[in-house]
């Protein structure tokens, strides 16, 4: 900090809804953090303590210091861990609910690594959805702003040393994506905290709005979250299997199993908005139905092919969660469904690689092709009743978390939308 000369230092942590927070310290009280913590209102933060118990104490992981680029004096960043008073580790603390679950796994050797695919929109302004431009997937477009936005975010990653594997226009009009090179899984939810933190200073810097909604604009696909998932035990991927013609392990073959019988009870978590569930319809791109395949993107769950002399690159892709999930909460599910079938030694049913978009319902119960929840309600309702996503969060989080979604439910069935305005209120 000192070799830095940092003015000043943003403490950082996020609510149950993965919104970020951010406390500010001059400099000169960088040391009393570290030893003493800093007090904070904790009633205060959506999820977080009652009244009565309201006092908490952030204290920043040395680990995740980084210079912010976008400040007019210059400023450090730490994200942080959250106790009570007392000095236990706060049980609505995000970031240490995904750390407990892996360290729970680490006692069997295991280390969890994710890679996220980032989509995104840019618009004109913060008011109305209005695109940049007309481009498609892959499309390079002459004195494109959203290239520039892209390349000018990427270059940032860098300087703060988060690996970008790569980045292109997506099928949308207006709409982005940015790849990060896999990581451990805690390492990778501040990463993806910090990235959205990036394309939206950086969109602000051209007074362009960058969006994470799910589904900002009807008909055409929205803004998914894919997450590439590998499990690594002695520096070795415990997906990759030289043998199986798919090259994926037992272990592997047990992970997805796992996602596919428990991603109903965890989707309200990966999925926790009204708008999610507007992205998860056929049609669009975004998986309905549960089911894994290899070259199949109309499955839930794909498992890439691989490439010979890549071992470690061996690993599945989740593709229904959206980049407006809380990521320590939604990386613990995933973690706790994946590893509960590892566990329980689950036999992953046959691939489909057929498109199931275009499946007759019959041929569709034969292959017993379930589908994911239809609205937040429903998936809400199957969380609640899930022991494994009580255990994987503990009561607190599962409780306000839940209890935040059903008054979130309530507030937009008792809305009078548009739609219903333009639709019936000429005719009855």
């Amino acid at each position: 900090i000192k070799e830095d000369e940092v003015e000043f230092i943003e403490l950082w942590f996020v609510d149950i809804l993965g919104q970020l927070k951010t406390l500010t310290i001059p400099v000169t009280e960088i040391e009393k953090a570290f030893s003493e913590g800093v007090g904070f209102d904790g009633s205060s933060v959506e999820g977080f303590a009652r009244i009565y118990e309201s006092d908490l104490v952030v204290k920043p992981d040395p680990s995740t210091y980084a210079i912010l680029p976008f400040t007019e004096r210059k400023t450090g960043r730490f994200f942080c861990n959250i106790f009570s008073p007392e000095g236990k580790p706060y049980e609505g603390d995000c970031r240490y609910i995904l750390r407990r679950y892996l360290d729970k796994i680490a006692k069997q050797g295991f280390t969890f690594n994710i890679g996220p695919e980032i989509e995104y929109f840019y618009f004109k302004n913060s008011q109305n959805p209005e695109i940049l431009d007309k481009g498609t997937y892959f499309d390079f477009i002459p004195m494109d702003m959203g290239n520039r936005l892209r390349t000018e975010t990427i270059k940032i990653c860098e300087k703060m040393e988060i690996g970008v594997e790569a980045a292109h226009h997506e099928v949308s009009p207006s709409q982005h994506e940015i790849d990060l090179k896999y990581n451990d899984a805690l390492r990778m939810a501040d990463e993806f905290i910090t990235v959205k933190v990036l394309i939206k200073e950086v969109a602000a810097k051209y007074n362009i709005y960058a969006s994470f909604m799910p589904k900002p604009l009807y008909g055409i696909n929205g803004s998914g979250l894919h997450l590439h998932l590998s499990l690594f035990k002695d520096g070795k991927n415990a997906f990759f299997d030289p043998e199986d013609k798919n090259y994926l392990s037992n272990t592997g073959k047990s992970f997805v199993a796992g996602l596919l019988k428990y991603i109903k009870e965890i989707t309200s978590v990966c999925n926790q908005w009204v708008n999610s569930y507007k992205r998860l319809v056929p049609g669009y791109e975004a998986p309905v139905y549960i089911s894994w395949g290899r070259k199949n993107r109309s499955a839930l769950v794909r498992v890439p092919i691989y490439k010979p002399g890549k071992e470690k690159a061996s690993r599945v892709e989740l593709r229904s969660p959206d980049p407006a999930c809380n990521p320590y909460l939604a990386f613990t599910v995933i973690l706790a469904a994946g590893f509960k079938g590892v566990e329980e030694n689950l036999k992953i049913p046959e691939p489909v690689e057929e498109d199931i978009y275009h499946m007759e319902e019959e041929e569709k119960r034969k292959k017993k092709i379930d589908s994911l929840p239809g609205s937040l309600i429903e998936a809400i309702m199957l969380t609640e009743k899930s022991s494994l996503v009580k255990e994987a969060l503990g009561s607190h989080i599962f409780n306000k978390f839940i209890e935040n979604k059903k008054i979130e439910w309530d507030m937009y069935r008792k809305k009078v939308s548009n739609y219903e305005v333009e639709k019936y209120f000429p005719i009855l």
